[in-house]
């Protein structure tokens, strides 16, 4: 197979630059490009370094490298690889990449080296989806649950429920070949306590699909109210710096600003938004008020922040409808300044929604709020470590659809259904669960997973 080479660190300015290459002769391409300072050692030795330069066909020096040797099979692709370890400079690595080119290499196309890695068995696709998103780990905690994933604990777990179908399939074809033997009713007796046990631990794993979506997708946190209640105070104070734009003149925010924080391990993104009132002529305000009203709709959690100073308006009512089966938080602000609104306000307290007295202007109330998104979303519950967490929407549909069909098997049997018809669900549920390590995969699939990746992966 022809080699194939890419720049596997980021774009841009760094203390060092990766240009990785794998294939057969990848060896022998790094050998026209490179000489080592130690010439009287020759010999490729796996897991090796050499310190020498790259010269251009010219007999030009590019730079300074250390070149890494991985000798297959143990390697991460299992072919012959090499890494070029350079100077991080955007034209540096560039230069080196298009003389391993020159000298026979090809480009690798997005998540190629990974590709090879599975299409050559040295991971499963499992496995192979769990390096993207250990890659795009936001958190420590989604780290650590794409980790599980990359060392095979949702893979063996498969397996483990795959040989017990497998099993069983052996007993079903065993009674269909030889009905003399009149085995079919025990065959059926034991298959419904082994679907049934299987149900379940599919039904254990999917269960956990929501806080796997948590710890992958983190929380969409809306903060909506009227316009100066204090809204970009209030994202200026959760992340600690002047990130919106504060004045006395209403209407100042006009379009959406989003950023990042970390509640307990989980992402949590926090979006500002436009100021919500019925009145206004100005257009692009309007065109701000009807994102504000869209995003909340969208929202896993809205904070509607109120400004306690004031008494409540029209257009505080027309918010609380927006709110209606939302989860939602009420906070209200300006705690010092004269207080005209309280918790026992009716238009407020017949919400039963959370309420928190909070001052942005002071940073005051931070902590409570986050103490209340955390009880809301259960994420002191969250432990990665005691069960397998999927955090993955793939592996959530195919557990679903397997389930499915451990259902309808055990219908057919209910129904006393011939065993060979009951066995198509059987063979069904076989077939989707091998989807999630690649066993049954289809090349549209595999290709799909692996558009996701980035170039030198």
């Amino acid at each position: 197979m022809e080699a194939i080479a890419a720049i596997s660190t980021p774009p841009g300015y760094g203390g060092i630059g990766i240009i990785r290459i794998s294939g057969k002769d990848s060896f022998k391409i790094v050998d026209k490009i490179f000489v080592p300072k130690n010439k009287s050692k020759n010999e490729i030795e796996g897991y090796k370094m050499k310190f020498g330069k790259i010269f251009d066909s010219n007999g030009k020096s590019i730079d300074e490298v250390l070149v890494t040797y991985f000798v297959s099979p143990k390697s991460f692709t299992t072919e012959n690889m090499c890494e070029i370890n350079s100077h991080g400079g955007p034209v540096i690595v560039k230069r080196i990449l298009e003389l391993c080119i020159d000298n026979g290499a090809r480009l690798a196309e997005p998540g190629e080296f990974t590709k090879l890695a599975f299409l050559n068995g040295r991971i499963d696709l499992a496995q192979a989806e769990a390096v993207i998103d250990m890659i795009n780990s936001k958190t420590k905690k989604e780290q650590e649950a794409s980790m599980s994933q990359l060392e095979g604990n949702l893979s063996k777990k498969i397996n483990e429920i795959r040989k017990e179908i497998m099993d069983k399939m052996v007993d079903i074809e065993a009674s269909i070949d030889y009905p003399e033997y009149d085995i079919e009713e025990v065959t059926k007796a034991s298959l419904v306590e082994t679907l049934k046990k299987i149900d379940l631990e599919l039904k254990n794993i999917e269960s956990n699909f929501d806080n796997g979506k948590l710890i992958k997708d983190g929380i969409k946190m809306a903060i909506i109210g009227r316009p100066n209640a204090g809204k970009s105070s209030l994202l200026n104070a959760i992340l600690n710096e002047d990130r919106a734009i504060v004045t006395e003149y209403e209407g100042t925010t006009r379009d959406i600003i989003e950023e990042y924080i970390v509640i307990e391990g989980i992402p949590v993104k926090v979006i500002d938004t436009a100021g919500i009132r019925s009145k206004t002529d100005d257009k692009i305000e309007k065109i701000g008020i009807e994102k504000a009203k869209k995003i909340a709709q969208e929202a896993d959690l809205v904070i509607y922040i109120i400004d306690s100073s004031k008494e409540i308006e029209q257009d505080d009512k027309e918010i609380l409808k927006i709110l209606e089966n939302k989860k939602a938080i009420i906070v209200l602000n300006k705690q010092d300044l004269k207080q005209e609104l309280s918790i026992k306000d009716m238009e407020i307290k017949n919400t039963n929604m959370p309420i928190i007295k909070m001052s942005a202007l002071r940073k005051e109330g931070i902590e409570e709020l986050y103490s209340q998104i955390s009880k809301m979303f259960k994420l002191g519950e969250i432990n990665i470590d005691d069960s397998i967490t999927i955090t993955n929407e793939r592996h959530k549909e195919i557990i679903k659809n397997s389930r499915k069909k451990i259902k309808e098997s055990l219908n057919a049997i209910d129904d006393n259904l011939p065993i060979d018809i009951t066995a198509i669900p059987i063979k069904q549920t076989l077939d989707e669960l091998g989807k999630i390590t690649g066993a049954t995969a289809t090349d549209d699939i595999i290709n799909e997973i692996f558009k996701k990746f980035c170039l030198g992966k």
